[in-house]
């Protein structure tokens, strides 16, 4: 399976995208402008509370391609992120409290300064999450000592299952997937992530395997929990369950099984205000690849930076400016906002 990006689709153009999530005949009809619901409920303007988390994707290549990848990633992706873009981002840092800096990519490890990256975000005394796809700790030899070096620098693993059913897994994620995430939790349980009392968290993340969304993320996380460590004698600190956005390869899949129109409508009757004012966006930064800012990972591969013409790059942080910018939105942002709410912590509310 190839990227929709290789494979020269109409959605790999985030222009076009944004066309499809904002049809003249439908928004401000059947699908009201994100915005205007954000009025109704006194958040427009959308601005950020207290900036915690730097999000950076540091290339969008990958070993896997995933049908739901909002990022496009796989192995026929070349966007990688220089050493230059990374030092940049680390004077940003220095210049500022973030306690948190959440790599993700693609496979983040596939970044060939990956493991430079993380020394020098540890050496300023931050805490590094890695969104691990798990499969890649056992693709190839020189990544089987990731569980180690995750320890070395306390770094947080957060990795995406769909299920704890491998067909369910497979089926999302590519034949094979569910059996070599399995190899990849021992090898991290075995390092003592995931273990209770060892300080090593690693996480699991859930989405949907269709247009519904998620169930309740308590629930999802103790049937996990139970068939995980009953199934495979996998342990893992928390669940996140996380809404599908209508971007990129999850939207493709929308159109061609016929279920955009339906899956906008569950997401706008589940708008919550809590979890709208909760949103990831009032807290987080998101760098692109190339430097360039965005108010969240989903904005990103939308193309719409953040509303601070002096600073939309890494190379340009400016805390202050950033902190008092207008928080760019679209019908996308109604994923965030349904029912309990998305974040890539998991629900909101």
């Amino acid at each position: 399976m190839k990227s929709l990006h290789a494979q020269h689709h109409a959605l790999a153009d985030s222009t076009y995208q944004l066309d499809v999530l904002n049809p003249a005949q439908t928004v401000g009809a059947r699908f009201p402008a994100f915005a205007a619901k954000l009025r109704e409920t006194g958040l427009l303007p959308l601005r950020p509370t207290e900036m915690k988390v730097m999000q950076i994707n540091v290339g969008k290549m990958c070993n896997q391609v995933c049908k739901h990848c909002h990022v496009d990633a796989g192995p026929d992706r070349t966007e990688i992120m220089t050493r230059e873009t990374m030092q940049q981002c680390l004077d940003a840092l220095a210049q500022t409290d973030i306690q948190v800096v959440d790599l993700t990519g693609g496979a983040p490890e596939m970044n060939p300064d990956f493991r430079w990256f993380v020394e020098g975000i540890s050496a300023l005394g931050r805490q590094v999450i890695v969104r691990c796809n798990l499969t890649i700790i056992v693709a190839n030899k020189k990544y089987n000592d990731l569980p180690e070096f995750f320890v070395k620098h306390g770094v947080q693993v957060v990795s995406s299952l769909p299920h704890f059913a491998a067909g369910r897994t497979d089926a999302q994620r590519g034949e094979g997937v569910f059996d070599r995430s399995m190899r990849a939790l021992h090898m991290l349980n075995a390092v003592g992530y995931g273990i209770e009392g060892s300080g090593l968290m690693l996480d699991l993340v859930y989405n949907p395997s269709g247009a519904f969304l998620p169930g309740n993320q308590v629930s999802l996380e103790r049937e996990f929990k139970q068939r995980l460590t009953r199934d495979h004698g996998v342990s893992f600190n928390n669940l996140l369950a996380i809404t599908n956005l209508p971007v990129s390869r999850f939207l493709d899949y929308l159109i061609e099984s016929g279920n955009y129109d339906g899956y906008m409508d569950k997401l706008v009757q589940a708008y919550n205000p809590v979890a709208a004012a909760n949103v990831m966006c009032r807290s987080t930064i998101s760098v692109g690849w190339d430097g360039l800012l965005y108010d969240c990972d989903f904005n990103q591969m939308l193309d719409l930076p953040v509303a601070t013409a002096s600073a939309r790059h890494i190379r340009d942080f400016d805390l202050d400016a950033l902190q008092n910018r207008n928080i760019v939105v679209n019908q996308h942002c109604y994923g965030c906002t349904a029912g309990a709410g998305s974040s890539c912590g998991g629900a909101t509310a």
